[in-house]
């Protein structure tokens, strides 16, 4: 199977430009999976509500979802991407999954970082796997990945590969995600953005780029410099994230005693 994830730089509110970019970008690639980052199209340092509302879509009938639709049908592939959606009057952090056949799902942020708080509503999806053919695959959306709870919740619900659509400002996601990876033996693809954004006299928010893709026994198969755009994409075992067995003993799932973590 052929993961890889689109390390862009997006123009804040110029979706139409940031749309045919990532077009062009992926118009060569070859992979059963890409991840893009978080709010890919629109930019991340919202300064309004009203910016919100004008920059937000519904899913699946906006141009983005149907921009990437597109693209999944001529490219033959399954697509992560994350986007401002608009659910009549409520607006969430969110990222659809399309393939080649059409429209497969919505995934609503769950864990809302900083100024987010203003301008979403907490996710309401909850946590969810797809299979795609070749893997199931669950979504998180960046800040997700501080929670233990989200990556293990996705593995619990079968999950081989996470797809992590990001807009990193802290530096610690891309070294924690080799312990996610490895506590839940899963695959995971974290596509986050470069370059940054002060908007209406904010501090400035620089996002560290170092898109990666992780094994299931915690290797960084892949990373992203900090500073510029990148189309990674690698050949994997997706059956690796199905063995749990970590020695003749011991299952990592089936070992959990979850009646001993109640607080």
């Amino acid at each position: 199977m052929r993961v890889g994830y689109l390390q862009s730089d997006p123009v804040f509110g110029e979706v139409a430009h940031n749309l045919d970019a990532v077009t062009a970008q992926l118009e060569q690639a070859e992979a059963d999976l890409l991840v893009l980052p978080e709010l890919f199209a629109t930019g991340y340092q919202f300064t309004s509500q009203e910016e919100v509302s004008r920059l937000a879509e519904a899913v699946p009938d906006g141009p983005t979802t149907q921009r990437l639709l597109e693209i999944a049908a001529r490219r033959k592939t399954t697509i992560v991407a994350g986007l401002a959606e608009r659910a009549g009057t409520k607006y969430f952090n969110s990222a659809v999954v399309v393939g080649p056949k059409g429209f497969i799902g919505c995934y609503r942020k769950t864990h809302l970082f900083f100024e987010e708080t203003l301008f979403f509503n907490p996710g309401d999806s909850g946590f969810q796997v797809w299979d795609i053919g070749a893997a199931k695959i669950g979504v998180m959306i960046c800040f997700d990945w501080y929670y233990p709870e989200s990556a293990r919740t996705l593995a619990l619900l079968g999950a081989e590969i996470i797809a992590h659509p990001s807009n990193l400002v802290l530096p610690n996601c891309p070294d924690s995600m080799v312990t996610r990876c490895l506590e839940n033996r899963v695959f995971s693809v974290t596509a986050n953005r470069i370059g940054s954004e002060a908007r209406g006299g904010k501090d400035r928010l620089t996002f560290i780029g170092l898109s990666e893709i992780v094994s299931p026994r915690g290797q960084i198969l892949h990373r992203a410099p900090r500073d510029r755009e990148e189309l990674t994409i690698i050949e994997i075992d997706p059956a690796e994230a199905r063995r749990k067995a970590l020695n003749s003993y011991n299952d990592l799932l089936r070992d959990r005693r979850p009646a001993m973590y109640g607080v």
